[in-house]
C-alpha cells in the first residue's frame, strides 16, 4: 500500500471513486502518511460518510465535490472544500485533460479478477470510467468483498497501473424506513405507470414503495443511473423483464449499485444486471427508444411554477443536482416520457410546507420540465397547464394547514 501511494505526486489532482465504491483502505493509508505531500486536491462525487483524509483538511488535503452533501462538513469547516455541483452529464467534461478539474490520478475500487482475468468496478461506473480515461496514473484497490458485475464495469489488467490489496466491507447506504406518507406517495405514482414502462428510480423510501407496488405489473424495464435494495423484490416478482430494450434485452441497466450488502450480494455475478457509463444511463439517444420512460425523483421543495430544489435547505447543502436535470431535460424531449417528483407535503415535523411560492435556492429543475408532482395528498399533473392552473394544482396537494384560504 505504501509503495503505491508513494507514486502519487505532490500537488496532484486525485479522483476518488464515490458512493458505495469508496476505496477506504487506500484513503486510510493516505491519511496515515499525509506528511508525504504539501497539497493534494481530491475530486469526488457523492460520499456517504466522511473519509479518512478528512482528518487533515488543508494539510495537505483539499476536496472539490461534484455532488456535495453533509459528509463533507469536516472539509467545509476546515476551509478545504470547493463545490463543483453540476448535472451528472457534465462530470466527464469537467475531469477531462485541459479542463478545470483535469485528473492526474484515479483511485478506484475493484473486485478480484474473474475467470477470464478481468477485474470489475462492481458497484459504480458513474464517474470512475471517465476519471480513469483522464488520469495519468490509475491505482486500484482490489477487494474480495467487491461484487463482480458485468458490462462497462469489467476492466482489463492493462487499464490499471498499480494494484493494492484490501479486504473490508463496502460503504453502504443506510436502510430507508418508510411511513404512511411515503406509502401514499409511492402508491399514487405506481398507479400512473403502465405495463411495459421503463423506469428510472432515485434513492429513498418512495422508490422502495414503488418497487413493491409495481410487482403486479407486466413487462417493466429498469434503465436507471442507480438501483437500490427495493429492486430485488421487483425483479424476483417477475414484473421486471426488460424484454423490450433495444440494446440490452432482458437486462437491468444501471451505473450505480447504491444500497446495502444484501444488494451487493444479489448483483455479484448476476447476468441480469449490466453496468454502463453515464452516456447510456443519462443519454437522450439511449433513452429515447424506450417506451413509456418514467423518471421518479425527489425534491426538498417545489415552487408554484413547478420548479424544484433538490440541493439546499436554507444555507445547508443537502445534495447536488446529480442526474435529475439530465432526466428532466430528456423527458421533456420525449413525448411519451414522464418526470415524477414525489415528496412529503411538509418538513421540519410539519412546521414548514414543501409546496412553496418560491424556492429558497436556485432551481435544480425548471418548472417547464416537471410534469407531475405527488404528495401524500394527491397528484398534480402540470402538463399543458397555465401558470395559474399550475399554482392551483400544486396548492391542492399541499398540506391543508398551508393551503391559501378560499376566495
Amino acid at each position: 500500500m505504501s509503495d503505491a501511494i508513494a507514486q502519487i505526486p505532490d500537488n496532484a489532482r486525485v479522483y476518488c471513486s464515490g458512493a458505495t465504491a469508496v476505496p477506504l483502505a487506500l484513503l486510510r493509508a493516505m491519511a496515515d502518511d499525509h506528511g508525504r505531500w504539501s497539497r493534494l486536491d481530491l475530486v469526488a462525487d457523492y460520499l456517504i460518510e466522511p473519509i479518512a483524509v478528512f482528518e487533515h483538511p488543508g494539510a495537505p488535503f483539499f476536496i472539490t465535490s461534484l455532488q456535495p452533501n453533509g459528509a463533507l462538513k469536516p472539509m467545509m469547516d476546515g476551509g478545504a472544500y470547493t463545490s463543483a455541483a453540476s448535472p451528472l452529464s457534465t462530470w466527464a467534461s469537467q475531469m477531462a485533460p485541459g479542463s478545470p478539474l483535469a485528473i492526474d490520478v484515479a483511485l478506484i475500487h475493484v473486485s478480484p479478477p474473474g475467470p477470464d482475468g478481468r477485474f470489475s468496478l462492481g458497484v459504480n461506473t458513474v464517474a470512475t470510467l471517465d476519471a480513469m480515461l483522464a488520469a495519468d496514473l490509475v491505482v486500484a484497490q482490489v477487494n474480495p468483498q467487491m461484487p463482480y458485475t458485468f458490462g462497462a464495469s469489467e476492466l482489463e489488467r492493462d487499464e490499471i497501473d498499480l494494484l493494492v490489496e484490501a479486504d473490508h466491507p463496502l460503504a453502504e447506504f443506510p436502510p430507508v424506513h418508510g411511513n404512511d406518507t411515503t406509502e401514499a406517495i409511492g402508491t399514487l405514482i405506481a398507479a400512473q405507470i403502465a405495463d411495459g414502462s421503463w423506469l428510472q428510480l432515485g434513492l429513498g423510501a418512495v422508490p422502495d414503495v414503488l418497487c413493491r407496488e409495481l410487482q403486479g405489473h407486466k413487462n417493466l424495464g429498469l434503465h436507471s443511473g442507480m438501483i437500490a435494495d427495493g429492486v430485488i423484490e421487483l425483479a424476483e416478482s417477475g414484473a421486471l423483464t426488460g424484454a423490450d430494450h433495444p440494446v440490452f434485452p432482458g437486462k437491468i441497466v444501471t451505473a450505480g449499485i447504491f444500497g446495502t450488502k444484501r444488494l451487493f450480494d444479489w448483483v455479484d455475478g448476476n447476468p441480469d444486471v449490466v453496468m454502463v457509463p453515464p452516456t447510456i444511463t443519462h443519454g437522450l439517444d439511449a433513452l429515447a427508444p424506450l417506451p413509456n420512460f418514467c423518471a421518479v425523483n425527489s425534491a426538498i421543495e417545489v415552487a408554484l411554477d413547478g420548479s424544484i430544489n433538490s440541493e439546499r435547505v436554507g444555507d445547508r447543502v443537502v445534495s447536488g443536482p446529480g442526474g435529475a436535470p439530465d432526466y428532466a431535460a430528456i423527458v421533456a424531449a420525449i413525448d411519451t416520457a414522464r418526470f415524477f417528483v414525489g415528496l412529503p407535503s411538509t418538513a421540519a415535523r410539519g412546521t414548514r410546507s414543501r409546496i412553496v411560492e418560491s424556492l429558497q435556492a436556485p432551481a435544480t429543475v425548471p418548472g417547464t420540465q416537471v410534469d407531475t408532482v405527488v404528495t401524500e395528498f394527491g397528484l398534480a399533473d402540470l402538463r399543458g397547464r397555465t401558470g395559474a392552473e399550475r399554482s392551483a394544482a400544486l396548492w391542492s396537494i399541499a398540506h391543508p394547514d398551508f393551503r391559501p384560504a378560499p376566495r
